[in-house]
C-alpha cells in the first residue's frame, strides 16, 4: 500500500518514486529508554556500495525538487488562507449582517437616501416611505378626529376651560390607555397642580358712560381674557388697529390714560396688552372684525390669555408638581391692567359713540371708529379669579434600538375653551394615529430606529402651553442632553391652499427634503414650490407649544400647518365645532394624512440616519444676518468708543467650529457608533448654546438670543441702537455695552462648544 502512494504521488509531479523515511520503535534488552530509528527504504536494498553511491546522488537531486514543489504549494495555501481571513473580516466590518459571498453590491441611486440597519435586510428611504405610506393609507384620520371631538365635550352652553376638568382627566385616560393598547414600550403620566384664571361669580361688564353715574351696559361678554387684572376701569377709548408697536407709533391720539381697542390677529392677545401697557394705556378690549374674521354672527364669544409667556405664571421658572415648596412668586409677563374680549356686535356699538373713520390701508369694517366722542367715556369692569387645578400630561415611548437615551418629541395638546375641534381635536387624533402608525412599523414591519419617540399629550395648553412648559421646567437640566427635536401637532390642519413652517433653523434642510417628499393632496404638487421660503419663515409665538421648546429649553422644535391665507376664523370661539371644521375643510381626511406624513417623514429621517438630521450650518446665515445689521450702526457704536472687532470674531469662530465639524462628519466612519455619537452629541448642544447663559430662567425664561424675549436677545439690541438715533433721551448707554458684550460671548461660547474639547478651539481672545 505505501509503494502504491509513494508512486501516485511521485507520478503527479511527473517524476520516479523518490525514497520514503521509515520510522521503527524498538526497546532495547537492557531496560533503556525506547528510541526512534530512522531509515531510508533505499538502504535496505542489497546493492553494492558504487551502485548505492550513484543511486543516492540521483535521489538526493529528486529530493531538491520535490522541496521546491512542496515550498510553492505551501506559499499558495498561505496566501489563500490569509486572503480568506481578510476579506471575511472586510466583509463583516462593512456588512455585518450581508452575505460574503456577494463580492459585487447591487448599484445604488445616488439620490436615494440609504438608511444602515442592523436586521437582516437593508431598508432603503424609499423602502421606509413606502411602509409608511402604506400604513397612512389604513388609517381613519376623520373618524378619529370625531371620536376625539365628541369624547371633549362638555355641556353645550357651558363656556368654560376644559383644563382639570372631568372630561379633561377621561379624555388623558383614555390615551393613556390608547397608547397600551399598541403595547409602546412604556405609557405613564404625570400631573401638575397649575393655577389659571375663569369667570368670576360676578359677570363682567362693558359699559358707555355718557357722564359720571350714568350709561348704558354695551354687553357682559361670555368670553373672557385670562390672567387679566381684576379691577374695574374708565376712560377715553382709542382704537389701535392690531395692536402692534407700529401700529401704535402711527396713531394720531395718545393712549396714556385711556382703554385701547383693538382687532384680533397679526400678535398674540399678550403681546397687544403689552404694547399698551407700555404706553399707560389703563384696559384693553380686543375684538374679531368681519374683515378678517368673516363670521355670520356678530356675536360670537372669544377666548385668550394674556400672559405674556408660557407655563403657570405663579411658578415662573420652577415645576407646579404637588408639595413643591416656593415662596409667592408671579411672572413678570403678567398684565397690570385688565383685559376683555367682545362680541363684534359690541365692538360696533362701541363705534356708535366713536368717531374718526379708521384708515383705508386698515382694511377693516365701515363701522370701525378711533376715538370716542367729546364727554362721553368706556368703563370695563373684569370680575376674573384665580383656581388651581390639577392637569396630566399623558406619555409613550416607542425605545430606539442603539440610541434609547436620545429622543424625538411629538405632542398635541388636549384641552381648548369652548369646543376646539381645530385647536385641540385634530392635533390630538393626529398623535393617536401616528402612535398607532409607528408601532405597526416598529412591531411587525420591521422598522428598526436608531433613536427613541416619544408621544406626548398636554394639557392646559389654552392658557399658555402650561402642560408642556412645566414639564420642560420640571426636567431643565436633562432634557436638552436627550431630546434633540420637537415637533408640534397643534393646529396642523385649517385648510386647504398653502403649507406653512416655523421653525429652528436647523431643521429648515430636513423640512425641505420633506417638503420635496410629500405632495398636495388636493393638487397633486410637491409641497416644496417656492426656492426662497425659509426667508417667509415665521417666528413661533408665544401660542405655540413649540415656543417653550425652543426659545426656553434650547431643543430645535418644528410647526406647521396647512391652511389659507387668511386666518381660520373660529380658533378660541365656540364655533370650533366638528361641523363646521367639516364645512371649512371638506377634504379633512386627505388633509390629515397629508399633515401625518409631513410628521412622519420627519420622525423617521431624525431616529433612523446615523447621524442627526440638524443642520447647524444654518445658524452661520443668521449671525452673518445680524452682524450686517449691527454694522449699520457702525458710526454709533464708533462715537460710544466701542468697536465690533470681537463680534467679527466671534462670527469667524463660530463658522471655523461648524467647518471643522463638518470635516469631521466626513471623516469619519459611520459604522463607528462612538464617533457618530460623538459627533452627534455636539450637533445637539448647537441650539442649547444659544441660550444666554448670562440671565436667570426665571427672570428671564426664554433666553434664546434669536428666537426669546428680553433685553438679552439679538433683536433688543438692534431696537436699541435705532433707539439711539430717534430718540436719543431714552437710550441707554450702559445697557448697550452690556447687550453688546453679552451676545458676542453668547456667540463665542455657542462657537466653543461646537468645536469640542478645549484643545479643539481656535480663537484670537
Amino acid at each position: 500500500m505505501m509503494d502504491q502512494a509513494r508512486s501516485a504521488f511521485s507520478n503527479l509531479f511527473g517524476g520516479e518514486p523518490l525514497s520514503y523515511t521509515r520510522f521503527s520503535l524498538a526497546r532495547q534488552i537492557d531496560g533503556d529508554n525506547s528510541h526512534v530509528e530512522m531509515k531510508l527504504a533505499a538502504d535496505e536494498e542489497d546493492v553494492d556500495n558504487n551502485t548505492r553511491g550513484n543511486c543516492a546522488h540521483v535521489a538526493k537531486s529528486k529530493r531538491f525538487n520535490g522541496f521546491i514543489c512542496y515550498g510553492t504549494i505551501a506559499v499558495i495555501i498561505f496566501f489563500l488562507i490569509g486572503f480568506m481571513i481578510g476579506y471575511l473580516g472586510y466583509c463583516k466590518r462593512v456588512e455585518p449582517k450581508a452575505e460574503c459571498e456577494k463580492t459585487e453590491s447591487p448599484e445604488i441611486d445616488e439620490t436615494e437616501e440609504y438608511f444602515p440597519e442592523e436586521g437582516p435586510s437593508r431598508l432603503f428611504w424609499t423602502d421606509l416611505k413606502t411602509m409608511l405610506s402604506d400604513n397612512l393609507n389604513t388609517a381613519e384620520f376623520t373618524k378619529t378626529i370625531s371620536d376625539i371631538f365628541f369624547l371633549q365635550q362638555l355641556n353645550e352652553n357651558s363656556y368654560v376651560p376644559r383644563a382639570g376638568s372631568q372630561q379633561d382627566e377621561s379624555l388623558a385616560f383614555y390615551l393613556e390607555d390608547q397608547f397600551r393598547k399598541l403595547k409602546l414600550n412604556k405609557v405613564w403620566h404625570d400631573e401638575h397642580f397649575v393655577k389659571i384664571q375663569v369667570k368670576g361669580s360676578t359677570q363682567n361688564s362693558v359699559t358707555v358712560m355718557n357722564s359720571p353715574g350714568s350709561g348704558f351696559l354695551v354687553e357682559n361678554p361670555r368670553g373672557y381674557v385670562a390672567y387679566s387684572k381684576a379691577t374695574t376701569v374708565t376712560g377715553k377709548l382709542v382704537h389701535a388697529n392690531f395692536g402692534t408697536k407700529q401700529d401704535f407709533e402711527g396713531l394720531s391720539t395718545p393712549v396714556n390714560g385711556s382703554l385701547v381697542i383693538v382687532r384680533a390677529g397679526k400678535i398674540t392677545f399678550a403681546e397687544k396688552v403689552a404694547n399698551a401697557q407700555s404706553l399707560n394705556a389703563i384696559g384693553v378690549l380686543i375684538y374679531m372684525d368681519n374683515a378678517k374674521f368673516p363670521i355670520i354672527d356678530a356675536s360670537v364669544p372669544v377666548f385668550g390669555h394674556a400672559h405674556l409667556g408660557t407655563g403657570d405664571p405663579y411658578t415662573p421658572g420652577f415645576p407646579s408638581f404637588n408639595h413643591t415648596q416656593f415662596p409667592p412668586s408671579q411672572s413678570s409677563g403678567l398684565p397690570n391692567i385688565p383685559v376683555q374680549t367682545i362680541s363684534r356686535a359690541g365692538a360696533e356699538q362701541l363705534f356708535e359713540n366713536m368717531e374718526g373713520d379708521c384708515p383705508p390701508s386698515w382694511k377693516t369694517d365701515t363701522s370701525c371708529r378711533l376715538v370716542t366722542v367729546q364727554n362721553k367715556s368706556v368703563k370695563l369692569a373684569v370680575y376674573n379669579m384665580l383656581k388651581e387645578i390639577r392637569i396630566f400630561n399623558v406619555f409613550g415611548v416607542i425605545k430606539g434600538f442603539e440610541e434609547p437615551d436620545r429622543y424625538v418629541v411629538v405632542g398635541a395638546q388636549r384641552d381648548a375653551w369652548g369646543p376646539g375641534a381645530v385647536k385641540s381635536s385634530v392635533g390630538t387624533a393626529l398623535l393617536l394615529e401616528l402612535a398607532q402608525i409607528f408601532s405597526n412599523m416598529v412591531f411587525k414591519d420591521g422598522f428598526k430606529p436608531s433613536r427613541s419617540i416619544v408621544f406626548a399629550s398636554w394639557s392646559a395648553g389654552d392658557f399658555g402651553a402650561i402642560g408642556a412648559t412645566e414639564w420642560l421646567e420640571g426636567y431643565l437640566s436633562s432634557l436638552h442632553l436627550k431630546a434633540f427635536t420637537y415637533i408640534n401637532l397643534d393646529k396642523a390642519v385649517l385648510g386647504t391652499s398653502n403649507f406653512k413652517v416655523s421653525a429652528s433653523p436647523l431643521l429648515y434642510s430636513l423640512i425641505e427634503k420633506t417638503m420635496k417628499d410629500v405632495k398636495h393632496p388636493v393638487t397633486g404638487l410637491s409641497l416644496y414650490r417656492d426656492s426662497n421660503w425659509i426667508n417667509k419663515v415665521e417666528k413661533l409665538s408665544y401660542d405655540n407649544a413649540a415656543f417653550p421648546f425652543l426659545a426656553y429649553s434650547g431643543i430645535p422644535a418644528v410647526s406647521f400647518c396647512f391652511c389659507e391665507d387668511r386666518d381660520y376664523p373660529y380658533l378660541g370661539t365656540t364655533m370650533d365645532t366638528y361641523d363646521v371644521l367639516k364645512r371649512e375643510v371638506p377634504e379633512l381626511e386627505k388633509m390629515a394624512r397629508a399633515a401625518a406624513e409631513v410628521a412622519g417623514q420627519l420622525m423617521i429621517k431624525l431616529t433612523h440616519d446615523v447621524e442627526l438630521n440638524l443642520n447647524y450650518d444654518m445658524y452661520n446665515e443668521k449671525i452673518l444676518a445680524f452682524v450686517r445689521d449691527v454694522n449699520q450702526f457702525r458710526t454709533d457704536i464708533k462715537e460710544m468708543g466701542l468697536n465690533l472687532q470681537w463680534l467679527y470674531s466671534a462670527r469667524g469662530d463660530f463658522f471655523r467650529a461648524t467647518s471643522s465639524l463638518t470635516t469631521d462628519y466626513k471623516n469619519a466612519e459611520r459604522t463607528d457608533r462612538f464617533v457618530m455619537r460623538e459627533i452627534n452629541d455636539r450637533i445637539m448642544k448647537v441650539e442649547y448654546h444659544f441660550l444666554s447663559p448670562y440671565v436667570s430662567p426665571r427672570d428671564s425664561p426664554f433666553r434664546h438670543i434669536f428666537w426669546g424675549s428680553g433685553s438679552h436677545t439679538l433683536s433688543a439690541l438692534l431696537e436699541h441702537l435705532k433707539l439711539r438715533r430717534q430718540n436719543n433721551g431714552a437710550f441707554n448707554d450702559t445697557l448697550l455695552r452690556n447687550q453688546l458684550a453679552l451676545a458676542t460671548w453668547t456667540i463665542q461660547g455657542a462657537a466653543n462648544a461646537l468645536s469640542g474639547d478645549i484643545w479643539d478651539i481656535d480663537n484670537e481672545f
